[in-house]
């Protein structure tokens, strides 16, 4: 029913009489609950969900949430390894699928002086200790072209940082593995313009394509989640991934370094789910006041039992 059609029908009504009239309407002819009477989030998307297997894992927009959780980068071989077990521990506990993070290289970062990490050879080898002690799938991300190939022989996915998301030569090198691309979306664009990135990956064969929000920039030194771009997102049919870590970033908010909100992750990462999204993305730290790389945002080890645990409740219930 239009608005017009109200105003005909009830023309002696008040304007906010006539907003009730209208919203009533609206909601009888799109009803927001399915037949257990729980809110049905999605009930406006009728664009068909795809599915991008990895290993055992399987991300979907409509099925059980996916964690990829690690550290920013490699700090050292045995942090990695206690870090890997810890969260193997808590996500069999959980029954949460779950995929190993970490990268060998940080080549964005602020300060010339910042710890980059162990490097491509050495952060590859850590990283195939991981998989085959604890039996888990890999991702990780690249920078240039000629790092794929090496890293798909050890990595199940290959991550796209979001500032060389439109990088045509990267995006043809990622795709080419044949492995899954999980792509992360820049600050600076609209969730309907990742279509152009997709579309670059689908032409250059690669059919497991997720894609990744991790905020949008809002002035100067600070990032925002807006949640109808997980519904946009969904309109193009991939499974979505919510990096909760570095959508709490406050760019260069420490001058030679990145300043953030980690104590919010549970918050922010409990909107975004509740939208339905496949995965989560989660970075963890034993003590994120001596990590040595976007510490501020990440999750302390110890509080992410606690913060899945809660997590899972809202994705259930965004998808019951």
């Amino acid at each position: 029913m239009e608005v017009a059609d109200l105003r005909s029908t009830y023309p002696k009504l008040s304007k906010d009489k006539l907003k009730t009239r209208y919203l009533r309407a609206f909601f009888e002819a799109f009803p927001l609950k399915n037949k257990k009477g729980y809110f049905a989030l999605n009930h406006l998307s009728k664009t068909p969900q795809k599915t991008v297997s990895v290993s055992t894992i399987r991300f979907h927009n409509d099925e059980k949430l996916v964690l990829i959780a690690g550290m920013n980068v490699i700090e050292d071989r045995e942090t990695i390894l206690r870090t890997a077990e810890k969260l193997k521990a808590i996500t069999s506990k959980l029954g949460m699928p779950f995929v190993f993070k970490a990268s060998f290289d940080k080549a964005n970062r602020s300060s010339i002086h910042s710890f980059r990490g162990p490097g491509l050879q050495e952060g590859l080898k850590v990283l195939q200790e991981v998989k085959d002690k604890f039996d888990l799938p890999i991702i990780t991300d690249i920078h240039e072209k000629e790092q794929a190939a090496p890293v798909a022989e050890v990595a199940d996915i290959l991550q796209l940082p979001a500032f060389l998301c439109r990088q045509t030569d990267l995006v043809e090198a990622a795709a080419k593995t044949g492995k899954a691309i999980n792509i992360k979306k820049m600050q600076m664009m609209a969730p309907w313009d990742m279509k152009n990135v997709t579309k670059k990956l689908t032409e250059f064969g690669c059919d497991k394509i997720l894609i990744c929000e991790r905020g949008t920039s809002f002035g100067y030194n600070n990032l925002i989640v807006d949640p109808l771009v997980f519904p946009e997102l969904r309109l193009q049919g991939h499974p979505i991934i919510f990096d909760v870590t570095h959508s709490l970033q406050q760019p260069g908010g420490l001058g030679t370094t990145t300043a953030g909100r980690g104590t919010y992750a549970a918050t922010l990462a409990c909107a975004a789910v509740s939208t339905g999204i496949a995965g989560l993305f989660l970075e963890t730290h034993p003590d994120p006041l001596q990590a040595r790389c976007d510490g501020p945002c990440a999750t302390k080890l110890e509080d992410i039992e606690k913060l899945l645990i809660r997590v899972q409740q809202f994705d259930q219930l965004a998808k019951s």
